[in-house]
């Protein structure tokens, strides 16, 4: 068992915390030497204002635009916490043509087309790969995505950074938007798999050596945490809100304190 120490990175907006990495651009050291190349990346995203209206490649189309060895980004957002009345943008209106959208960048229009929702803490929002999207000002999200870098910018509030215009329109999917909920306990997909859990005193499972390394990171809360393997028990490690731990496959994991956890899982 790991407990990871984050990687921030500064933003116009804000910042990020890579709190479970071994992508290149912000690697823990001490996962990559464990696990290689972990096809997830979950970070903390604290957003003093609002980011760029963006887009991400799925699979395929992210080989086709960047090269053979680039992944696609599905991602999902639970909401940490909310300033009254922060809002994200989630998805387009309508479907629109290509050829629309690129009309409505042009006309400096595209937030016409957005749609804006707001949302709240404990809320979860599902971001498959092709979906229009931008977080609002005043939200701390986690993030858990496929182990990818790739974001296409369609337009960003005024401000005189690079936008992608071509790459993001190639992009873009009609997808619905889902209602946005509070997380409903277990969520899973393609990629990825989460489940919340709340411990009051103890909790133990084992990881599955068929997921191979999972995590568990703290929503809320404080405790202790050790696992168990063939070698025996590891020594306690003490534990807070937001801090995460990787776990190996096949370790008998031990939790005592009154938390509030989310389990993850690659698929």
């Amino acid at each position: 068992m790991l407990k990871l120490d984050p990687v921030k990175s500064e933003k116009v907006w804000g910042y990020e915390l890579w709190i479970a990495s071994t992508h290149p651009n912000g690697p823990q050291k001490e996962f990559v030497k464990a696990v290689g190349d972990y096809p997830l990346l979950v970070k903390i995203i604290q957003a003093d204002d609002t980011l760029s209206v963006q887009v991400h490649p799925d699979d395929k189309k992210a080989v086709e635009l960047e090269g053979p060895d680039a992944r696609g980004k599905t991602e999902c957002w639970y909401v940490l916490d909310a300033k009254p009345g922060a809002k994200l943008v989630y998805g387009l209106k309508k479907d629109y043509k290509k050829e629309e959208l690129k009309a409505l960048i042009e006309d400096k229009n595209l937030e016409s087309a957005l749609n804006s929702v707001e949302v709240h803490k404990g809320d979860f929002i599902f971001i498959p790969s092709g979906t229009v999207h931008a977080i609002g000002g005043g939200l701390r999200l986690l993030e858990v995505q496929q182990s990818c870098d790739i974001t296409y910018r369609l337009y960003d509030w005024g401000r005189p950074r690079e936008i992608h215009v071509e790459k993001a329109l190639e992009s873009v999917k009609s997808l619905p938007a889902k209602k946005i909920e509070k997380f409903p306990g277990e969520f899973e997909c393609q990629y990825f798999s989460l489940e919340e859990v709340k411990v009051q005193g103890g909790y133990s499972y084992l990881a599955s050596k068929a997921d191979g390394w999972q995590l568990v990171y703290v929503l809320e809360g404080s405790g202790k945490i050790h696992s168990t393997d063939a070698n025996g028990k590891s020594p306690d490690e003490a534990f807070k809100a937001e801090e995460i731990f990787a776990c190996a496959p096949g370790d008998k994991i031990t939790i005592e304190g009154a938390c509030h956890l989310m389990k993850i899982k690659a698929k």
